[in-house]
């Protein structure tokens, strides 16, 4: 069976990475409300809703995050209720590995809890996406160090059944045009396949130069998709629903 078939033609893991990560091998990272599940607010922002959520999967969804708290969420088709802030909305790609020359690096190092800190700085100089103090406990991280300061890095994120996806991969300026990120992102998609899984990736729409370098290296458009993040209202009164003007501003 090809790895882009779903099994006995149910649903693909991969068109609800986040709710098939949390009732697969992120179970016990779930934090569940009726029909919502979600990571914890420390380890990663993205939740899961029902295709067609109802009033009360996002009355659900609020009670997870608590008053002016953030839902973060991929492949929705439903926007919240107009009292729901969006502070983010941008078109993505899903692609996953067809044929990536996936291979160990030498100078990767393997990233553990003592390297958060460093971590954090790096994510907070490059700006890759979310990383939070315990997204490190979501799958192996692997690192490139220069006269000891950590320079690179890529980790695993979502982890459907059969898959896991690669996330965080962040270069510092200094040493931007070394190839580092490329040599990480084949270190990591060995790491995965070595345990008989597939990877796969999320990218902006937008960044086309990233889409680019993705598809040289081997992996495949599968998806478009959308991401969304939007707060709770905080019990004060209602706001409107952000204009797609603003979201394009967000998105810079």
């Amino acid at each position: 069976m090809s790895a882009e078939q779903p099994p006995s033609g149910g649903a693909h893991p991969l068109d609800d990475p986040v709710g098939a990560s949390l009732t697969g091998p992120h179970a016990r990272f779930a934090e569940r409300r009726g029909r919502v599940l979600r990571y914890p607010a420390d380890v990663t922002p993205w939740a899961a809703l029902p295709d067609r959520p109802g009033p009360a999967d996002w009355a659900d969804a609020a009670a997870l995050a608590g008053p002016g708290g953030a839902v973060t969420i991929t492949a929705f088709r439903e926007l919240p209720p107009e009292d729901w802030e969006r502070t983010f909305h941008a078109e993505g790609v899903q692609l996953v590995d067809t044929g990536v020359a996936a291979a160990p690096d030498p100078e990767a190092v393997r990233l553990g809890p003592a390297d958060v800190p460093e971590m954090l700085e790096l994510v907070e100089r490059t700006r890759p996406g979310p990383f939070l103090p315990r997204t490190i406990e979501l799958g192996t991280y692997l690192g490139i160090r220069r006269e000891g300061v950590l320079v690179a890095m890529a980790g695993e994120r979502l982890h459907p059944p059969g898959w896991s996806e690669i996330s965080a991969v962040c270069t510092d300026e200094s040493v931007r045009g070394q190839g580092l990120a490329t040599r990480l992102l084949l270190a990591v998609s060995h790491e995965i396949r070595e345990r008989g899984e597939t990877p796969f990736l999320h990218a902006a729409a937008a960044n086309t130069h990233a889409v680019r370098l993705y598809e040289s290296l081997g992996f495949r458009l599968r998806r478009r998709t959308s991401f969304l993040a939007a707060l709770v209202p905080d019990g004060g009164p209602a706001r409107p629903a952000r204009s797609e003007a603003a979201d394009a501003a967000v998105r810079g």
